[in-house]
C-alpha cells in the first residue's frame, strides 16, 4: 500500500506504515479537515490528532484498528471549531484524555464542554506507548496553536521508512504553499512566520513530512524555497 497524503471527504483513510508507528489520515466534515490516528506498533496505544468532525467515521477508524476502539489521547491542534466538532463524542465513546495548547485550552473547553487535561507548551513531549512526540508551539493562527513532531528511529526496516526523518502534524499553521491564515493582522503573521522559521525550518531537514489540517501533505524541502514569497505576500 502506497501512502499518498491526499485524501478526499467521504473516502477511505490513507495509511502509512513506518517502523514504530502507523499513521492513518482521514478527511472529515464540510471543510475537509484532516484527522490523524497514530498507532504505536509495539503497544497498540493510539493518539488522535484533531477530532474534527463526523464522529461516526472517526469511531469507525478506531474500530478498524481495534475492536475495543482504544484511544489513549486526543490532541486538538487549536481552538477553531472545525478542528473539534467531534471532540465531545469521541471523548464520550473512548474516555480519552484531551491535550491542547495552553493558550487555546479554555476556548476549546468553552466551545465543547470537554475539559483539557493537559495544557501543552513549546518543548513539551507526549508519550503514546513507545512513541514520543515533541510539542512545537506555532503562535499566530491562534494564540495556542501547536504542532507535533515525531522522529523516526535511526535504524529502520519498513519500506516507507527513512532513518531520522521528522513527521510534523501542523494543524492550520503550515500548509503546502504557505502559512495558515492570520486574519490580515500583521503582528499575528509576523509571529507565525517567526515561529515557523525558528522552530521548524531552522531545526528540521528538507525530508520532514508535513501533515496539515486540510488538504494534501507536503515536505519542508518543497516549501523552504518559497519563504521569501510568503514574507512578501504577508499571509
Amino acid at each position: 500500500m502506497t501512502y499518498t497524503g491526499d485524501v478526499r471527504p467521504g473516502g477511505p483513510a490513507d495509511v502509512r506504515e513506518l517502523d514504530e508507528v502507523v499513521v492513518r489520515k482521514l478527511a472529515v466534515g464540510p471543510m475537509a479537515n484532516n484527522a490523524y490516528l497514530l498507532t504505536c506498533r509495539r503497544s497498540g496505544a493510539q493518539l488522535l490528532v484533531d477530532a474534527a468532525d463526523e464522529p461516526a467515521r472517526l469511531a469507525g477508524l478506531l474500530h478498524d484498528v481495534s475492536a475495543a476502539s482504544r484511544l489513549d489521547a486526543v490532541v486538538t491542534t487549536h481552538q477553531h471549531a472545525d478542528h473539534h466538532r467531534a471532540l465531545a463524542s469521541v471523548v464520550a465513546l473512548t474516555g480519552a484524555p484531551v491535550a491542547a495548547g495552553a493558550d487555546d485550552a479554555d476556548a476549546i473547553t468553552a466551545a465543547t464542554g470537554v475539559p483539557v487535561q493537559r495544557r501543552l507548551r513549546h518543548g513539551d513531549t507526549l508519550t503514546v506507548g513507545h512513541l514520543v512526540l515533541e510539542v512545537v508551539a506555532l503562535r499566530g493562527h491562534t494564540p495556542g496553536s501547536v504542532a507535533l513532531a515525531y522522529r523516526e528511529p535511526e535504524h529502520v526496516q519498513a519500506e516507507e521508512a527513512v532513518a531520522g526523518r521528522v513527521h510534523l502534524f501542523t494543524g492550520d499553521s503550515l500548509f503546502p504553499g504557505g502559512l495558515g491564515a492570520t486574519g490580515g493582522d500583521a503582528a499575528r503573521f509576523a509571529a507565525l512566520l517567526r515561529d515557523v522559521v525558528d522552530r521548524v525550518l531552522d531545526r528540521f531537514g528538507d525530508d520532514t513530512w508535513v501533515y496539515p489540517g486540510h488538504g494534501a501533505d507536503t515536505t519542508l524541502g518543497t516549501e523552504r524555497p518559497h519563504l521569501d514569497e510568503w514574507r512578501a505576500r504577508g499571509w
